[in-house]
């Protein structure tokens, strides 16, 4: 089998490339929308998941730019096979959490304690974001169709994943 890699970037890549960008912002999105409109306060297992699209976006940003302007192909599957590792990171980061909520094992021990007491006037609230934890990551924040948040985005990270590896690798028509 031909490597496809270093071949010429094609129609194929730049659909996949824009339908993946934005596929990842709107994950991103969706999540900071749940804590800044819905309430729901991330853990510290649900901040790191972020990571990976906070490092693939710009760069899937920038092959998309490249793709439209039909710059160079290293680049446009470059971002691509960049977006690649940064979703099944997160993804592989989503099953460690769900694991974590399932009690499957074990998670760090940062996770383990939520947020504690309750501020009585504004004194005490000052005193108590000082000494606030985040939720534990043990219990997740919500469930939708039986599926934690950490369960969601492993399931839209991987398909987001194969969709863009397919871009990254496949044929350019």
């Amino acid at each position: 089998m031909q490597n496809r890699i270093f071949h010429e970037a094609g129609p194929a890549q730049t659909r996949i490339l824009i339908f993946a960008t934005l596929g990842m912002i709107a994950i991103i999105g969706s999540a900071l929308a749940f804590e800044h409109v819905g309430g729901y306060a991330p853990c510290a297992l649900c901040l790191e998941q972020r990571g990976p699209y906070y490092l693939g976006i710009p760069f899937m940003v920038i092959g998309s730019l490249a793709a439209l302007l039909q710059g160079p192909s290293s680049v446009i599957r470059g971002a691509l096979m960049i977006g690649v590792a940064c979703l099944v990171a997160t993804a592989l980061m989503g099953v460690y959490h769900a694991g974590v909520e399932w009690q499957f094992w074990a998670g760090p021990d940062a996770c383990s304690a939520g947020i504690t007491g309750e501020a009585g006037n504004a004194g005490d609230l000052l005193s108590s974001l000082s000494t606030a934890k985040p939720p534990s990551c043990t219990e997740a924040a919500g469930r939708f169709l039986g599926i934690s948040f950490a369960g969601w985005n492993v399931l839209a990270a991987s398909a987001l994943s194969m969709i863009a590896a397919r871009g990254a690798f496949g044929p350019s028509q």
